[in-house]
């Protein structure tokens, strides 16, 4: 369909997915009151179809199906039909994405969901194509069938719909009270390894998913229990994820799977929260291994999203498409014939070689840019200088081509893992300019997410802020602003931080049976309220906040918010005990829950020399059960009672080692301060 066609209800909505389907023939509406009053009065089931703005197959279903007339007559004639973007709304998506997978075994996008003007669903699938053929359903027969047996029969389809919705109930609220299995690190950490690809990293077989909160936990186990198997997995996965096409060489940033075991033909969108967690998983590998080579790539990605996904206030944007000009991957795809024609005849060898481009091709007759080719790290034993060259060249001739779409709405809690991976990097590479990055995405939230009775809020988009923030909205964000406060020392991060976190638990936790709701109790009213614990694409709010809890503890020495920890842990022990390597991050939060743990507190000015060359000193070790926090005289005063135990000192420095909530006597000299913290390691004796 053109614009130039009458549009539908979604034309009055800012979600880009929305917008995309603005002119489709069928009479969408967004999710609201209004579809399911007339879905009521009409006796009509209603199409529900999530999905976002750079998901392939949802353009695909949209080209085969939304924009087709034949489609769109029977669901205009038979049904209500409602669009939601998955990103906005998480709550929706969540609870009917469980209901696909409880029915169908699977799941992703586009969701397609038929169910009553009631809210519950009585069938459950996903991409369908206009007419069966194969294996595959047909949207036409379905649609029919389906509205068929509404007019027949509609007292069964009400009854499977509320049995559905009943099992799905129970099931979320099934968590029955358990100890935490005592060798459930080990349990994950084996299962992890049976799946191990040794020869291209990662886990499974295809597709392969980058996983990096699976990363971060093989991290801390391998550190904390001396297991050098779990970090060589993780070196393997991340050397081997680089190496392949799933990285993009000539612009930065990784896509967001591969579809084969090798990560050499990407899904190409590009996501911002890949690319943040990726950042960290770089950043620590570094700190494990100083080898420069991950430094280097945590900074390609940083760079990718500073130029790419930064809107002009400082927000960061959600995503990039896979597709242009209708075509997946096409803007990233080279013929060996295109590399001759820009390049002199020395260059262009260098880089075929270098790349392995051929006149063949690797994906459609074109080239994948990649190294798999490279016995190990070879790859970087070549002229530097000489590929940043021909590098810039090729980019440069690179946008010159239809750009992907990108989704430029601004979500808090994607924004909030991006301040916390460049205040990580910006902390351990000492850069400034990430540290500056991330304080303008908080000001961006601050001014535009917050409302003035101080509720986050999910979504920004062409000057409007909506949804209801979801848990993972406020999770994320404190997590940001933790990263923040250990990285400048600047009180007013932590102070926003606890003030948040207060909030948070008073809309979220369910105080009665334990763990947090995705949505607050001023939230809209859906079938069910779920409280997520699966460790996916992203960690779940539960995880996040389960990890904040205890972090926060141990900065402000707040007990009650170890206590709200520990009772997360148990509350959501079965399911954790059931599948460890379902629930990795919040593995990873177990462990710094459970783990001795250090506290390192510096008081000093801002521009002590002797504080930069204590923090360059732990900045650079891998410390992941050790807090550190940084206070500056002219900030430690009665103003601020958090911190009053640390009062200013005459001496340039203070140093207070503390561990189990006690701190030994400080430490005014330098070099005794610089031995103490060299001794320090977060390996188990």
């Amino acid at each position: 369909m053109n614009s130039e066609e009458v549009a539908n209800r979604l034309a009055d909505e800012k979600s880009p997915y929305l917008l995309q389907h603005a002119h489709n023939p069928v009479n969408w509406y967004p999710w609201s009151e209004e579809a399911f009053s007339k879905a009521r009065s009409e006796d009509k089931p209603i199409f529900l179809s999530i999905g976002y703005s750079t998901c392939h197959w949802c353009h695909v279903m949209e080209r085969e199906s939304f924009e087709d007339n034949e489609v769109a007559s029977v669901l205009n004639e038979k049904y209500i039909s409602i669009k939601v973007d998955r990103e906005e709304r998480p709550d929706i998506d969540n609870i009917y994405m469980e209901v696909c997978q409880a029915l169908t075994g699977s799941g992703g996008w586009p969701l397609t969901i038929l169910m009553t003007p009631d809210m519950k669903p009585f069938y459950a699938g996903t991409y369908f194509p206009k007419i069966s053929y194969g294996n595959h359903n047909g949207i036409m027969e379905l649609l029919n069938k389906a509205y068929d047996k509404w007019k027949e029969n509609k007292s069964e389809i009400l009854n499977s719909a509320e049995e559905i919705t009943r099992i799905i109930r129970e099931y979320r609220d099934d968590n029955p009270h358990q100890e935490i299995d005592k060798q459930i690190f080990e349990k994950a950490f084996n299962t992890l390894e049976m799946s191990f690809d040794k020869n291209y990293g990662g886990f499974g077989s295809q597709p392969k998913f980058p996983s990096p909160h699976q990363l971060l936990y093989l991290l801390r186990y391998g550190i904390y229990n001396n297991v050098q198997k779990a970090i060589d997995m993780v070196e393997k996965t991340l050397v081997s994820m680089y190496k392949g096409g799933i990285f993009d060489h000539i612009g930065y940033g990784f896509s967001r799977y591969s579809v084969d075991k090798k990560w050499l033909v990407p899904h190409f969108e590009k996501m911002l929260y890949d690319n943040a967690f990726l950042t960290i998983a770089y950043t620590e590998l570094y700190q494990v291994t100083h080898k420069k080579l991950y430094k280097e790539i945590a900074e390609k990605i940083i760079k990718f999203v500073l130029s790419e996904m930064v809107s002009p206030d400082g927000g960061f944007y959600t995503a990039i498409d896979a597709d242009s000009e209708g075509v997946e991957g096409k803007f990233y795809l080279w013929t060996k014939t295109e590399i001759t024609n820009i390049l002199p005849n020395d260059d262009a060898k260098f880089i075929c070689d270098y790349f392995n481009i051929t006149e063949t091709g690797n994906f459609e007759n074109a080239n994948i840019l990649n190294l798999l080719h490279h016995k190990d790290n070879e790859f970087t034993n070549i002229d530097q200088d000489k590929l940043e060259e021909i590098r810039v060249k090729l980019f440069n001739e690179r946008e010159k081509r239809v750009h992907p779409y990108k989704d430029d709405k601004i979500l808090t809690s994607t924004n909030g893992m991006m301040i916390a991976a460049l205040t990580i990097a910006g902390k351990v590479f000492d850069n400034k300019f990430y540290i500056f990055e991330a304080e303008k995405a908080v000001s961006f939230i601050i001014d535009n997410l917050i409302t003035k009775d101080s509720r986050i809020l999910a979504r920004y988009r062409d000057g409007e802020a909506k949804y209801l923030g979801y848990l993972d909205d406020y999770g994320y964000f404190i997590w940001g602003l933790i990263e923040l406060f250990i990285a400048t020392g600047k009180c007013d991060y932590i102070e926003r931080a606890q003030d948040i976190n207060t909030r948070m638990l008073d809309l979220f936790r369910d105080s009665d049976k334990g763990g947090l709701y995705q949505t607050g109790n001023d939230s809209d009213e859906l079938i069910m309220k779920t409280k997520e614990i699966y460790d996916g694409a992203i960690p779940s709010g539960n995880s996040i906040v389960t990890m904040n809890l205890i972090r926060l503890a141990e900065i402000t020495d707040d007990i009650y918010q170890n206590t709200i920890a520990q009772k997360q842990i148990e509350y959501f022990a079965g399911k954790i005990n059931d599948s460890p390597t379902s629930h990795t991050f919040m593995l990873s939060s177990y462990m710094f829950y459970k783990v001795p743990k250090t506290k390192i507190v510096l008081v000093s000015t801002k521009d002590s020399p002797s504080l930069k060359e204590v923090l360059a000193l732990i900045n650079d070790k891998y410390l992941p059960f050790t807090t550190t926090v940084t206070l500056f005289k002219e900030d430690v005063s009665k103003k601020n009672d958090l911190f009053l135990g640390y009062r200013s000192h005459s001496e340039e420095i203070a140093c207070f080692i503390c561990s189990n909530y006690q701190c030994n006597e400080p430490l005014y000299n330098k070099q005794e301060i610089i031995s103490e913290i060299t001794k320090l390691s977060d390996i188990k004796e």
